[in-house]
């Protein structure tokens, strides 16, 4: 356990830290997985519309730093692409 104030703290802001990032990451995963419902459901307007809201909200995770950008960039551009072979 922590002794020292600055550890104290340090502890406090590493569990404030802890909460916000797994919200978000908890955001995440549901944005993602309203588009993989719609794709799954062939339904190609409903997977863009979710796909327009998830976008933005994996890319604010990877400037928050929840996740690496590059990992951000891989699923949008994915997810992208799943959604326009559905008209295909």
């Amino acid at each position: 356990m922590a002794n020292t104030p600055s550890a104290k703290k340090a502890a406090r802001k590493i569990a404030r830290r802890t909460a916000t990032n797994k919200a978000r990451r908890s955001r995440v995963r549901t944005y993602l997985r309203k588009v993989e419902e719609a794709i799954a459901s062939g339904d190609q307007a409903a997977a863009n519309d979710a796909f327009k809201a998830a976008q933005p909200e994996i890319m604010r995770a990877a400037s928050k730093g929840t996740m690496h950008a590059n990992t951000a960039s891989r699923k949008v551009s994915r997810l992208n692409a799943r959604i326009k072979a559905l008209s295909a």
